[in-house]
This record gives C-alpha cells, structure tokens and sequence, in this order.
C-alpha cells in the first residue's frame, strides 16, 4: 500500500474506515489494488484509504469531462438552469455539513470548529456562483455605425483541470468548481492525497443535485502521476492549480507542451504590519489570529509580524504572553485551537527552519518545539513558536514555513515597513493595523499584494476576488473575476444592408 503520512507510530483505527475509489462519469469507481493510506495527524489512527490513480484513470476522467462538454448538455443550459442545479447542491451540503466537517477536520488536523467554518464558507460560494450564473450576460454594441451591430459574449472555458492542496480541501474546491460550472464547464478534479474524503462526497453530492454524469469528475492518487497527467493532456483546457510555488513552475513547463491556459494561486509570505497608532488591543488578536489559523498552515498566514520601533518591546511581550495561553489539541478535542501538522515529514521541517532560524541569530522567545505527553503521543503537533529580532535577510523572513512560527521586525517608519513587507519574492496577502486612513491607503497601495486586509486579517467574502503577485501566482478565484476566469470572450460582428465593396471590380 501507498502511504499519504509517514512513519510515525501508528494508533488502532477508533471508527469505521473509509474506503473510496475515484469518481467517474458520474458514478464512485470500485477501490483499486494499490490504495493510499491516511493516518490522523493526530493520534496515527488509520482513518481512510484512497485509490491510488493511475495516468490510465486520470485519462478516462479527463476523456468522461470532455466528452460530458463536446457531447453534453452542461454547456448549452441556461444560466438560470445552472444556477438550480448549483442552489440544489448547497442545500444538499448544508444537510450534511456536520459530516463533510468531521471528515474535513480528522483528515486535515484543524479543530472542528474551525472545519465547520470551512465549509459553510464552501456552501456559500455554492450559492453565490449561482447567482452568477443565473446573472451573466454579454455585451450589445449599438454604436458602431447605422449598418453594424457587435456582440460580445462569453463562453465556457472548456473542461477545466483543478489540482487543490491538503490545507483547506472543500474550501479550496469551492473557490473553484462552482464557479467555473457556472459558466458552463465540465471538471475533473485530483485532490491532495492525505485530504481527499471531502471532494469525493462533495463530487456525489454535485452529481445528485443534477450536474450531468461527466460534468464533474476526482480522481485521487500523488501529483508526479495524476497532476502530471492533468498538465499535459491536450484534452484540458484550462488548468487551475493551488499549491506552492515550486510545484507551480513544475505545472507550467509540463503544460507548455498544450499551451492551456493555467490559473495559479501559489506560496505566500504575508506580513501583519503595526504601526505605533494602531489599536494594540485588536492588533493583537489579530496577530495571533493571522499566523495561528489553520496550524498556521495557510498561504496567506500572517507570519511575518513587522512592529514600529516605539512599541515594539510591550507589543512583542504581548504576543508571547498570548501565544502561551492558546490551547492545542486534536481536532475533535473540546476547545482546541490549534491542531497538529499534516505529517511527521512536514513537522520535521518546520522545526528545522526554527533551529536554523536560532542559529543565524534569531531569538527564540516561545515554542520551538514539538509537543509531547498525554493528548500528543503520536500526533504532529508543534508548539505555537515566536522568534525576534529576525533579519530581512534570514530564510525563516522570506522563505514559506507553513506553520505556527511568527517572526518578529522592527521598523522606523512608513518607507521601511513598505520595504520589509514587499522583501520576499511572494505577494499574495498583508495585513495593516492603524487607525490612520492615510497611512492605511498609503501602505496598502504600496505593497504588491493581491490582498491587502486594514485592521482585519484572513477575512472575505465570496464577492470578493483572490490572488496573487509576483511569485505568489496570476489568475483570481471568487468574485465576478473568479467566474470570469471561466470563460472565453467571444466578438461576433454583424453587417447589416450591402456591404460597400473593397474591390469594386471584381464585383462588377
């Protein structure tokens, strides 16, 4: 069997373990030979096992997406008839929501709490892609002159590739398909191999509100087969990835070949900026809020706290207290706030970016360690970690952790707090705490950020677009933008009455 964990200890299986195939055509595939296994983070119980995709299952999925668009009625629906179908699956999602946030938080290791979030934010962006859906429209243009009148009108993109990361499974599903069904799309989806149980349900739940079968498709398994398969197929027409950068420009070369049109939202390295007039109060909330959310596994984190030099040493001191005083446990355990790292191997690294960060002068002011003890024998749980006086230059400053460490800078003023936030090669969100609308403007405009939150931070809203700059990825999700992505523009014009001849004499 394949392993989606590592090697730690492993603890019985406490429940019913699941067992899925792919989904197909519109039906789940009987489970294959060679299956992928996945442990809790948590406690090492067995909790799933996931068909391990071969190229010949990622082909006949793209071939079932291709065929359900060429073939299908799908694309040639109504939007309002869409707009039905996509209605009916949020309501089917909301009558089991407590289930898909059980599976979302035993499989991924955030607390349940914060999974139930998750996926009434999914249900939400079901609701709102259908009222795109039941809304789009193209363009008249009138004005041309007495004899020409011009459409401009938008189409289906086509079959649409989507590769998601293990971090927010559904959540990160849901900024894509039910937007790009909206505009007409069929799909085939591979999820990350340790979090696939929530886009497997989600893949029947879709099929039983009236998506077509073939019009949405997941086949599971590791990205050096599947994603592979995805990124060179010519029958793809768009591929919409979310993961890191590196795998990014790993996606792009393969897909040169096809020249699909790619959408990227890849690494983050956000910086939570706060200035001397700042409410310190709020600021440290969010703070600690923006770099603990989710394990502090999110590529828009607030990882990077820079603080003005006047109120550095009481603010720092602030944050240390705080971060002692958060609780971390297993995801169903009453009050967690914190759960454990994905696996072992991604524990390992995150404690080694802290021990190097230490070595080349970094002070160490809380955490640093992996937890141990009763509640954590066989979990992946690193305590909440705070590291000062950290250069613009130190690997921990610029490089992505995926964890729960926050590095501390100091700043003198505006330029420099600009400079430092902007000094990595990723721009894909920020945060500033100030009660100067000035400063506030001034600062957001200026730092290369798809997003830029002011006295707020990991906040949204399913009208609102997603993205990056930079390194952190091009293309945008949610929003009018994220269904736009979608679709293909189309310029029809029309003459009307005799077309003066250009070459007369031909005509004569």
């Amino acid at each position: 069997m394949a392993t989606a964990t590592d090697t730690t200890p492993r603890a019985a299986a406490t429940h019913e373990v699941r067992t899925y195939g792919h989904f197909i055509d519109g039906a789940p595939t009987t489970a294959g030979a060679n299956m992928i296994e996945r442990h809790s983070p948590a406690d090492g119980a067995l909790l799933a096992t996931y068909t391990n995709g071969t190229r010949e299952d990622a082909e006949q999925a793209i071939r079932s997406a291709r065929t359900a668009f060429d073939e299908g009625s799908w694309p040639t629906l109504t939007g309002m008839q869409r707009s039905r179908v996509l209605t009916t699956a949020a309501t089917l999602m909301r009558a089991e929501q407590d289930a898909l946030a059980r599976i979302e938080a035993e499989e991924t290791g955030k607390p349940l709490a914060l999974a139930q979030g998750d996926i009434a934010a999914s249900i939400e962006l079901f609701e709102y892609a259908a009222a795109l859906a039941a809304t789009a429209h193209g363009e008249a243009h009138t004005e041309l002159g007495e004899n020409c009148t011009a459409l401009v009108v938008r189409e289906p993109a086509g079959v649409v590739g989507m590769i998601t990361p293990w971090n927010f499974p559904l959540l990160q599903v849901a900024q894509k398909l039910p937007f790009a069904l909206a505009a007409g799309c069929t799909a085939v989806i591979k999820p990350s191999e340790f979090t696939s149980g929530t886009t497997l349900e989600l893949a029947r739940i879709v099929t039983a509100a009236g998506v077509p079968a073939g019009a949405v498709n997941v086949v599971t398994g590791e990205g050096g087969t599947v994603g592979a398969a995805f990124s060179e197929s010519d029958l793809i027409d768009l591929l919409s990835f979310t993961g890191s950068t590196a795998t990014g420009r790993k996606i792009t070369e393969a897909s040169a070949g096809s020249i699909k049109r790619l959408s990227m939202e890849l690494g983050g390295k956000a910086a939570s900026i706060v200035y001397e007039d700042a409410d310190l109060d709020d600021a440290l909330d969010g703070v600690l809020f923006g770099v603990l959310f989710n394990q502090g596994e999110c590529c828009v984190s607030g990882a990077r706290l820079l603080v003005h030099d006047s109120i550095a040493d009481d603010f720092v001191a602030r944050v240390v207290e705080g971060i002692g005083k958060v609780t971390v446990g297993a995801p169903t355990a009453e009050g967690s706030e914190v759960g454990p790292m994905i696996h072992a191997g991604h524990l390992d690294k995150v404690l080694g970016c802290v021990d190097t960060a230490v070595a080349d002068g970094a002070t160490l002011l809380a955490g640093g360690t992996r937890l141990s003890g009763p509640g954590f024998e066989h979990g992946n749980f690193v305590a909440p970690t705070v590291l000062d006086n950290v250069t613009a230059t130190a690997p921990v400053f610029t490089e992505e952790i995926f964890g729960p460490v926050l590095t501390v800078t100091r700043f003198s003023d505006v330029d420099e707090a600009i400079t430092l936030a902007n000094a990595t090669e990723y721009g894909l969100a920020g945060s500033i705490w100030t009660k100067n609308i000035d400063k506030a403007l001034t600062t957001a405009r200026r730092m290369r950020s798809g997003r830029v939150w002011v006295n707020t931070t990991i906040d949204g809203a399913p009208a609102l677009p997603a993205g990056g700059m930079k390194q952190s990825g091009y293309g945008r999700e949610m929003g009018q933008a994220g269904f736009d992505e979608f679709t293909e523009l189309k310029t029809i014009q029309i003459r009307t009455g005799t077309r003066t001849p250009v070459f007369p004499n031909w005509t004569s």
